[in-house]
């Protein structure tokens, strides 16, 4: 357990209010609590909120940006599948749109080398969403990251990446999926 997990269950005005005396004197609250707000303070010193990406370059910040992009679709593209050409899907939020990554249009045409995990190699943000939206977003919905083998997950993915969801059956592989469709009916 969590030795900190304390601190969620607290009154965060109360806490401020400690925090207030702190800054005025130091002695107004107790040792651990002097010790707590030193190492609060420290930190915010340290780690200065504008510069939240410590010294990491750009490009790399980017890919990594692209990786979450991937694993959101990953994650809640089967809440984005068009399975009902009747009427529009149910709204869900956040949406997967790039900006919901940190992406922008500027980015689309920048090659990223995060389109290896998806099998199409290094490849612009625009064929990237493409590739996504195809294999997680079209009429196959497909809901696998809550499985808890990582090779169950890695055999998916590579599976439905591969060939973006769309498979390619024989007409006698047809005939069997509609013949066991047809018994799972009646």
């Amino acid at each position: 357990m969590d030795k900190f997990s304390y601190l969620s269950n607290m009154d965060v005005s109360a806490v401020e209010h400690l925090y207030q005396s702190y800054k005025s004197d130091p002695n107004s609250v107790s040792e651990d609590w002097q010790q707590f707000f030193a190492g609060f303070d420290f930190a915010e010193q340290l780690y200065d909120q504008d510069d939240a990406n410590f010294g990491i370059p750009a490009n790399v910040k980017k890919e990594f940006d692209v990786i979450n992009l991937i694993e959101g679709y990953r994650k809640n593209g089967h809440l984005f599948t068009r399975t009902n050409p009747v009427r529009e899907r149910r709204k869900y939020a956040p949406t997967l749109a790039k900006e919901n990554f940190e992406l922008s249009d500027d980015d689309l045409n920048t090659t990223f080398r995060a389109g290896t995990m998806i099998g199409i190699g290094p490849a612009t943000l625009k064929d990237i969403i493409e590739h996504l939206e195809k294999t997680y977003c079209e009429s196959i919905g497909v809901e696998y990251m809550y499985m808890r083998r990582p090779e169950v997950v890695g055999w998916m993915q590579n599976l439905l990446e591969s060939n973006k969801n769309q498979p390619n059956f024989s007409l006698e592989e047809k005939k069997q999926v509609l013949k066991k469709l047809s018994q799972a009916v009646l």
